[in-house]
């Protein structure tokens, strides 16, 4: 950490601290930087990870809410009220992670208030629409459904108000810049998050299946996976930690070929990863993390060819990609690709440049110009 950082009071705020994904890997490098800053979120449920030892973690209200303090999506209406109740008057820094509420918060003039955004909030802005469609409330989709038009508008505006609230945002692709500056007519500075190269050393020998990584929500696109692969009966597993009702309606029709792995170790994934002929990463993604850990296995990449998957890519070399986020266009592209091969090193190579060490003295060199100044 640079001297000037080095006596300040700093506060990381997340949205909420529940499963183990891209954004949380980003909070895990943004806490390396600050060893003695407090986290504050609306719930916490990760007590057993090393990662969390030590800290001084405050929750919100919403963490004492039997059934709301599980799901983030029934506490939607309650977030903002519960990041602006929090107290931060006594920090120099505040660094909110956020694709939801966390930037809500409210710090003093002379607090320097950065926000690291993965993408403005989805279920008001860029995805609204499938958010809405695929609502998971149980008995309370109905009213969900007929509520959320009603209500999304005053919600827009809150969050819109809210954006303002940051002194500078950081993005984490040129695709979240352009939401950033679209929906909070903001600039932002471009950091690419990152990933920790040390954690894949080993080259596996590659075994006949594809791969893909990830919660089970509409945008990732699982159900895209699904339809392929049951027609094209190639093998096929899917790793996932959501076990929620479009998890279980998409492997109640997969198909014999597919193998769903649910809640498993990291061990595990990573072996997949060195093992997997191709990672597949079908969504429209600000910012997607999962891929690099696979090229980092020396593993190639096949993507649906749009936004972050054209930002860092050497096409050909690390990644194929499908143009229609259709079975027929992945499938095309798949073909392609079991007549191509790849240089590892090439794939290792294009890896590293997003070390985690990359992310971080970025960062750390932002905050420090910007304390400055």
């Amino acid at each position: 950490m640079k001297n000037c950082l080095k006596n300040k009071r700093v506060a990381i705020v997340c949205d909420w601290i529940k499963d183990w994904w891209g954004a949380e890997l980003v909070l895990s490098h943004i806490l390396e930087m600050f060893p003695d800053a407090d986290i504050y979120t609306s719930v916490f449920y990760q007590e057993w990870n090393p990662v969390f030892e030590g800290r001084k973690i405050t929750t919100s209200f919403i963490q004492r809410i039997p059934l709301l303090n599980k799901s983030h999506k029934l506490a939607l209406t309650l977030r903002p009220m519960a990041f602006e109740r929090f107290d931060l008057s006594e920090y120099d820094i505040v660094i909110s992670s956020t694709s939801a509420e966390s930037k809500w918060v409210i710090t003093k003039p002379e607090c320097l208030h950065i926000c690291y955004c993965h993408t403005p909030t989805r279920y008001f802005w860029s995805h609204y629409h499938e958010f809405r469609d695929m609502m998971e409330f149980g008995i309370l989709n109905p009213l969900a459904k007929l509520m959320m038009p009603r209500i999304v508008h005053k919600l827009r505006n809150w969050d819109f108000c809210a954006a303002q609230r940051p002194d500078l945002f950081v993005a984490n692709s040129q695709n979240t810049q352009s939401r950033i500056r679209k929906y909070y007519w903001r600039e932002s500075e471009l950091v690419y998050p990152g990933i920790d190269i040390q954690d894949f050393k080993v080259a596996k020998e590659k075994q006949d299946f594809y791969l893909a990584v990830g919660r089970c929500i509409p945008y990732k696109k699982f159900d895209l996976l699904v339809d392929t692969f049951n027609k094209n009966g190639k093998e096929l597993i899917l790793v996932t930690n959501t076990d929620n009702k479009l998890y279980k309606s998409l492997k109640a029709r997969s198909k014999e070929n597919i193998t769903w792995k649910l809640n498993i170790s990291r061990e595990e994934t990573l072996k997949l990863y060195w093992e997997a002929q191709a990672f597949i990463f079908p969504p429209e993604e600000d910012f997607g993390l999962v891929p690099l850990e696979a090229i980092a296995s020396w593993t190639p990449v096949i993507a649906y060819k749009k936004w972050w998957a054209l930002e860092t890519v050497i096409d050909w070399k690390t990644w194929v990609f499908f143009d229609q986020q259709t079975p027929e266009s992945l499938n095309r592209s798949l073909e392609n690709f079991e007549t191509m091969s790849f240089n590892t090193k090439v794939l290792r190579k294009h890896a590293e440049q997003f070390d985690k060490q990359v992310f971080q003295e970025k960062l750390v060199g932002f905050i420090e110009r910007n304390l400055l100044s």
